[in-house]
């Protein structure tokens, strides 16, 4: 859930922080007190299209941060977080997001910098925003097959993960035959082109290790003069007449002919006995190598050349020696392949054909499903909207066959609705009536809000238009919805505010000539005269003070008898 909002510089906002718990939330103010503020900058937080213009007069970016707690180990937002490899200690998600003058933003997720797709993705798994006419999700008909499959989970995991398993293979399979099925000019000229580059590459004869050896020959060829020249002055050095080994020698024996009369010698003559040897045996392998050192011009050419030839490769093929043979085996198994095309399009035409099959039962099956979870949805929704004053309202989910296999089988699903007795049903989306469709959303979020896997659900004045009965049923609808997720909620009503398990009062005040907006945490009386006041428009009286009581003693009743 959202545990707390800050918001600096945004709008008519200066600085703003508030903490928010677990149920329902609601917010209420007069008109342009800045309540739409507030949703606009959670919207921007969660990866909403954002611009200078957010950025409060006056000032150089926007500042937006939002803390979430998260309980539930196994909730969609941590697979997101650990794809993008974000870590995150005991539930706890930031987000932050800076609006620059310039109009470019910096999104930040748990400190680490993330592109906005990155924060968008997130906050679609933590964050809802419901709005009179934007209902996100629910109002887009690709998203339907999913909440219909969600709703089913229970009956239909094992047979869509079984589905998707095999359209996997089924994709590739497609894939491979695509590659296989190209036109005869096109087979004839990559079977040139492969018969050329394998030719190539065997003259070439690549060894791995080959470049490495060269290099190493190439340097000591090419520097044959200082490794003569230092390696004779070495071994002159060290076994020369007169030079290190014949005076090493001389101080060996002395020191052995001294331990021979004092035992406090012997470790020195051990020493110097031992350190003679080593270096009579580094001038003997100098010497080995001197006498092996030879020059030859002829060879340092030819290594160049060697070296220009893989060189040469290197840029046709891969960067290194083992990447070209690796693609010299690539190439060598696709030219057996087309050598042999007819063989090879044959069989790949019946894997295809064995697996397509096997999805059009698979996908049957899961249609077969479909179906019924539908009608159990259908009635479901229908019950939700009856207690929603829509008694006449039909629900229906219609189903189309798909051309080809998806992801989902071959469903194409969209919810329709009907709202008068006599009309057919028609898309979601298209509902006219801002009240109808806000009942609409929340008849659906009632049924989803459990298992959708959304942190906090927010709705933004979902309540406009309605009134009366309807009014106290939208009440009723988003208190419950706030059972299973976290609401915060705009709202004009003071049925839906006399349900608030925590009220905000959004105030706007001019000081210095500046406009500034507070929110405010109120209880008792002050709740009362906020109802009252929302209930009677201006003027406060002791009647709607009365009738704001008797509102939050009936909300109070409700929810706990039916909450």
């Amino acid at each position: 859930m959202l545990r707390e909002l800050s918001i600096r510089n945004f709008a008519i906002i200066e600085d703003l922080t508030v903490s928010f718990s677990d149920g329902l939330t609601v917010l209420t103010g007069e008109t342009g007190a800045g309540k739409s503020i507030i949703i606009d900058a959670v919207h921007l937080l969660a990866g909403g299209r954002g611009s200078q213009e957010f950025i409060r007069h006056g000032a150089r970016k926007a500042e937006l941060g939002g803390l979430f707690q998260i309980n539930a180990s196994t909730h969609p937002v941590f697979a997101r977080l650990e794809e993008a490899g974000i870590e995150c200690e005991e539930g706890t998600i930031i987000l932050r997001r800076d609006l620059n003058d310039s109009g470019k933003s910096v999104c930040r997720v748990n400190g680490k910098l993330v592109p906005l797709s990155v924060l968008r993705d997130i906050g679609s798994h933590l964050i809802d925003i419901h709005g009179q006419h934007e209902n996100q999700e629910l109002m887009d008909e690709k998203r339907h097959i999913y909440l219909l499959d969600h709703f089913a989970k229970e009956t239909m995991h094992t047979a869509l993960a079984l589905y998707r398993e095999r359209f996997m293979t089924y994709k590739q399979l497609r894939k491979e035959l695509e590659a296989v099925s190209i036109d005869e000019q096109r087979i004839a000229q990559r079977i040139d082109l492969y018969q050329f580059q394998l030719n190539e590459l065997e003259m070439a004869g690549l060894q791995v290790g080959e470049e490495e050896s060269l290099n190493d020959e190439r340097k000591r060829l090419m520097n044959f003069n200082k490794i003569y020249e230092a390696s004779h002055i070495a071994y002159e050095t060290i076994a020369g007449e007169q030079k290190g080994l014949d005076w090493i020698r001389q101080a060996m024996q002395a020191l052995e002919d001294a331990a021979h009369l004092d035992e406090q010698f012997k470790e020195a003559s051990e020493a110097v006995n031992s350190a003679f040897y080593m270096l009579e045996d580094a001038a003997y392998q100098t010497q080995s190598a001197v006498d092996a050192l030879e020059f030859d011009p002829k060879r340092l050419n030819e290594v160049e050349e060697r070296l220009a030839v893989i060189q040469t490769l290197k840029r046709k093929y891969g960067a290194t020696i083992e990447e070209i043979l690796a693609y010299e085996t690539r190439i060598a198994s696709e030219l057996e392949e087309l050598l042999h095309h007819d063989e090879t399009l044959h069989k790949k035409e019946q894997q295809v054909a064995i697996i397509q099959k096997e999805l059009k039962t698979l996908a049957q099956d899961l249609t077969s499903m479909r179906k019924v979870a539908a009608t159990a949805l259908s009635d479901a929704i229908m019950r939700e909207l009856r207690m929603l004053h829509m008694e006449k309202a039909k629900f229906v989910v219609q189903f189309k066959e798909q051309a080809q296999f998806d992801e989902n089988g071959l469903d194409d699903v969209a919810f329709y609705i009907s709202t008068n007795v006599g009309e057919p049903p028609k898309s979601l989306p298209k509902i006219a009536s801002g009240g109808e469709l806000s009942r609409m959303m929340l008849a659906l979020k009632t049924i989803f809000s459990s298992t959708t896997g959304v942190t906090s659900i927010i709705f933004d004045e979902v309540d406009t238009g309605v009134s009366g009965r309807v009014a106290q049923a939208i009440a009723e609808k988003i208190a419950e919805i706030s059972t299973n997720s976290q609401v915060l909620c705009i709202s004009h009503l003071p049925q839906v505010a006399a349900m608030a398990d925590h009220h905000y009062f959004i105030k706007k005040e001019v000081e210095h000539n500046r406009t500034y907006t507070s929110l405010t945490e109120i209880t008792a009386h002050a709740r009362i005269e906020e109802l009252s006041r929302m209930m009677s428009g201006a003027e406060i009286t002791e009647a709607t003070l009365r009738h704001a009581e008797e509102l939050v003693t009936m909300a109070n009743s409700h929810k706990s008898t039916t909450i």
